[in-house]
């Protein structure tokens, strides 16, 4: 599914990714295949699970992660679509 981003979604997205922690986030999700708990990264990142939960809502807002219910819980994956897209806007300013 091809996704067309205008500038204040490329924006957004930006600044979602523009912070350490939610990249570190975005790093773990990826490497524990995509499917994460919250539990499970405020195990990994010395963050408050306050915290955690703000940044989750950051990078669910700019549609990089997308959430599931499992049970009680709550699963996050990254929005490839959308990550795709963002790559896609970025390459047209390649030389």
């Amino acid at each position: 599914m091809a996704i067309k981003l205008d500038i204040k979604k490329v924006e957004k997205i930006s600044k979602a990714l523009g912070d350490p922690c939610r990249l570190k986030m975005m790093d773990m999700i990826k490497k524990q295949k995509n499917a994460c708990q919250c539990t499970s990264i405020v195990d990994n990142l010395d963050l408050a699970q306050s915290t955690i939960s703000h940044h989750i809502k950051q990078l669910i807002d700019a549609d990089l992660l997308i959430a599931e219910k499992d049970g009680r819980n709550l699963k996050y994956h990254i929005n490839k679509d959308v990550l795709a897209a963002y790559i896609k806007f970025l390459n047209q300013y390649e030389s």
